[in-house]
């Protein structure tokens, strides 16, 4: 039969699969892009710069940094 303290002691830790830091990049990008939306949000005129503009833009960028934070690769020890 198996062991059971066995079985338990070759369960190995995996990592994960991003670094920190592209955790943190990556939370960055979802605040950009929240930033975008709430800039679309507002009472004023439907055809104003920042609604049509600034915050469609923002809202790429903010898509733009979340695809680089999964890209790139994390640092090694």
């Amino acid at each position: 039969m198996i062991d059971k303290n066995a079985a338990n002691s070759e369960v190995k830790e995996q990592p994960f699969v991003f670094g920190k830091s592209n955790y943190r990049i990556l939370l960055v990008s979802i605040a950009v892009v929240v930033l975008g939306f709430v800039l679309m949000i507002g009472d004023t005129d439907i055809y104003n710069f920042q609604k049509i503009v600034l915050a469609p833009v923002i809202v790429l960028v903010g898509f733009g940094i979340g695809f680089w934070a999964i890209l790139k690769k994390p640092a090694t020890k």
